[in-house]
């Protein structure tokens, strides 16, 4: 600087220092005034002392010269100053609109190469907080390693911040910065408070560290501080999200002995936590709780059972529900709404779901994000792809962009239409709009990878996505493991368990559900039966599915008590046995020679209107036909033909095979004729897998006549000379040889073929 400029600056400075109005008496210098000139004097010590002046003096600077609006040291050299009269909000402000603008981080660069960056512990700090809250926060924490080599104690709302930023940003890696930046402050003489540990519980918990969560609760006693609804509502909330229900409870027992009562967003997790396995009846006994407490049910509390009711495919009730909802002077919402057509069209009533958005409409409420997301949902479950982009397109024109739940339920749609070349098209296009790939993402692309057997491309999906920091849960593991265990690769599966379990990523009902129905098909019962051991002392519910694998199981094994015993349990807990229950429970009776058991049961399950299928009768057939009692198995036939669906080749084949195996040949022939004479019989039916043909082979022993006979019949229907069949038929039936099944069923198959083509030849 000249002297010219010099003896300028000095002018200035003074003028600014002695005048009322010290922006307004610049106004004769502004065409002297330069980038270089504003900014010696905003770093003069002088003005040092007044902040006013100096926040004016910047706001001229960049009218004169935007330049300055990106220049970090012009910044740095305002900043200290106003910290150092207590201008927090202000510096912050400024501080904040710098990096919007500033993606090369010149402002943090400049920042840690400062000279006297050991007199600048208020800016450091009040940058850290910026940082996080312009989202970088991973530069937050590079600046409090910066305070920590300086040996400078951040205050508490810093460390809060900080850790809060580095916790709730999504990356695994961000969560162990922040327990760092926790036990860090600590040396330094931070003194953590309760609002501290919650944002570490809630840490450990996105982790699935739910021991190292409650060990947090017992730490604060040595700093004196006391857990609160904050710090139970948030364990309880992921507890109720995993199903670990009885650990919940026992969680709310202790905040209880606590003296902390249960809030309104307390009963609510439980409700929610409760309808999210299916315990209705439990979450109905919360929300008649929460009327004791006077606490009174809102809007959330009655969408979340609507929510659990929906989901049971209780359509009706739900509906019920709302209309209780209004006559309580609680009206329902667009999450009401949205919940109800959702659930319309999962159960197959989309008419109904067509019907609640023109109701909304009418209302007045106005279709939202979700609405649409639901739409674009069911479109892409009808395979309708092209109605689904139709649907995404009339969103933008509403001004309702598509975000990222919609691209991935468009990316679900095409993977499960066939289509994976424009589900990683959609990914593209998602990432160009600015959405990050997600855990959503991931697994529906897992799946699709998966269900076409490209397991090693899942594989190297699922070990890239972690290695680039994204989040992997349980249903990431969860799917590439029932990809392995499909294609009968169970030490991979294993091998991705322990992986998992390393990773301390806790498996939900649904994961575990996978390893034991995968461990059961490879014939690792025992290993099985272990793994739903370890999931009852995990604390997790098992669901029906759980229980029908390991009812299956046990019956496998011969186990028919324990199975029975595992049934009641079941019952126990509120969860209905279905249909696939009963028909293992029949097959395992049946197979056990308990025909009596088996038949008190099914006429049980009748009496009491349950559902049965095909499989339910096919089972009690066999079981009869196996004990000779063709009689019994006929009555169930005649049964079964008023019900829709009727009998299948399963039950011709039971019923043929047991009148074969009794000699009854004439009556087995009789069958025959008066199966082709069935109108409703079809053609594919018949249509037996070889492994079923050679599951219902019983040849009691190794007859020449009779293979010769079963092969020249079957070549010759091959060949469609149904009349030359015949003739052997009966030539071996006079001759006193027995075909096997698989023989009855081909020629019958050729009878119905060789009618239908002499129908058409009439017509």
């Amino acid at each position: 600087m000249n002297q010219i400029q010099s003896e300028l600056l000095n002018a200035l400075t003074k003028i600014l220092q002695t005048s009322k109005n010290p922006i307004d008496s610049l106004t004769p210098y502004i065409s002297f005034l330069t980038p270089s000139l504003l900014h010696s004097l905003i770093s003069s010590p002088s003005l040092s002392s007044q902040p006013s002046t100096l926040l004016s003096l910047h706001k001229l600077s960049l009218a004169l010269f935007p330049c300055l609006s990106s220049s970090p040291s012009f910044l740095l050299s305002l900043l200290p100053h106003l910290l150092s009269h207590h201008k927090f909000s202000e510096s912050k402000s400024l501080l904040l609109s710098f990096l919007s603008s500033d993606p090369q981080n010149t402002f943090f660069n400049s920042l840690i190469h400062h000279p006297s960056l050991s007199k600048l512990k208020p800016l450091l700090e009040i940058s850290v907080s910026s940082y996080v809250q312009s989202g970088r926060p991973h530069l937050g924490f590079e600046l409090f390693c910066l305070l920590k080599r300086l040996k400078k104690k951040p205050n508490l709302l810093t460390c809060n911040t900080l850790i809060n930023g580095l916790i709730k940003f999504p990356s695994l890696h961000s969560i162990q910065l922040g327990k760092q930046v926790f036990y860090d402050s600590i040396k330094l003489g931070v003194i953590p408070q309760t609002s501290t540990f919650n944002i570490m519980i809630l840490g450990c918990c996105l982790e699935g560290k739910f021991n190292e969560a409650i060990s947090f609760i017992e730490k604060m006693k040595e700093f004196g501080c006391f857990p609160d609804n904050v710090t139970y509502n948030t364990i309880l909330g992921f507890f109720c999200k995993k199903g670990r229900l009885k650990e919940a409870g026992n969680l709310l027992q202790d905040m209880k002995e606590k003296g902390l009562m249960p809030n309104r967003y307390t009963f609510n997790i439980l409700v929610s936590g409760y309808c999210k396995v299916g315990w209705l009846k439990e979450a109905r006994k919360v929300i008649d709780l929460m009327v004791q407490n006077d606490v009174l049910p809102d809007i959330w509390t009655y969408n979340m059972l609507i929510n659990g009711l929906c989901g049971e495919g209780r359509i009706e009730e739900a509906v019920k529900l709302k209309d209780e909802m209004e006559n309580s002077k609680v009206l329902p919402d667009v999450v009401t709404y949205n919940t109800l057509i959702d659930g319309y069209f999962k159960h197959g009533s989309s008419e109904d779901g067509f019907r609640l958005v023109e109701e909304m409409r009418e209302k007045g409420m106005e279709l939202n994000a979700v609405t649409n997301n639901i739409l674009v949902k069911w479109y892409c479950k009808e395979g309708r792809m092209d109605e689904a982009s139709e649907r995404v397109r009339m969103m933008e024109e509403s001004g309702f962009p598509p975000d990222k739940v919609t691209y991935n339920t468009l990316i679900n749609g095409y993977c499960k239409a066939g289509k994976l070349g424009e589900a990683f098209e959609m990914m593209d296009l998602m990432g160009r709009k600015g959405f990050k790939m997600d855990t959503i993402t991931l697994n529906t692309i897992l799946h699709t990878l998966c269900t076409e057997k490209k397991l090693k491309e899942a594989s190297e999906l699922l070990n890239s996505a972690s290695n680039r920091g994204y989040l992997l849960d349980e249903v990431s593991y969860g799917t590439l493991l029932a990809g392995y265990f499909r294609d009968g690769m169970a030490d991979k599966a294993l091998q991705l368990w322990s992986e998992m379990r390393k990773k301390e990523i806790i498996p939900s009902i649904i994961t575990y559900n996978t390893i034991i129905r995968g461990l059961c098909q490879l014939g690792k019962i025992e290993q099985a039966i272990s793994k739903f051991k370890e999931l009852l002392r995990n604390g997790l519910v098992p669901d029906a599915t759980t229980y029908n694998t390991i009812i299956h199981v046990y019956c496998k094994e011969g186990k028919v008590e324990k199975a029975f015993e595992l049934h009641n349990k079941m019952v126990e807990k509120s969860l209905k046995p279905d249909v696939f229950t009963c028909n293992i429970l029949l097959s395992g009776l049946c197979s056990d020679g308990m025909l009596e058991k088996a038949l008190k049961l099914f006429n049980t399950w009748i009496s009491e209107g349950k559902s049965i299928d095909q499989v339910t009768y096919n089972t009690m057939i066999s079981g009869l036909c196996k004990e000779g009692r063709l009689e019994d198995a006929f009555h169930l036939v005649s049964e079964m033909k008023e019900r829709n669906p009727g009998p299948d080749h399963y039950t011709y084949s039971a019923i043929l095979g047991a009148l074969a195996s009794a000699g009854r040949m004439n009556e087995a022939e009789e069958f025959m004729s008066k199966m082709v004479e069935v109108e409703n019989f079809r053609e594919q039916s018949l249509q037996l897998k070889e492994q079923n043909v050679k599951t219902s082979e019983i040849i009691e022993a190794y007859d020449p006549d009779s293979n010769a006979c079963s092969e020249q019949i079957i070549e010759l229907c091959n060949q469609g000379r149904y009349k030359d069949a015949m003739r052997i038929f009966e030539a071996s039936n006079q001759k006193g040889v027995t075909l096997n099944k698989s023989t009855y069923i081909v020629l019958m198959e050729g009878l119905i073929k060789r009618r239908k083509r002499l129908s058409k030849a009439v017509q």
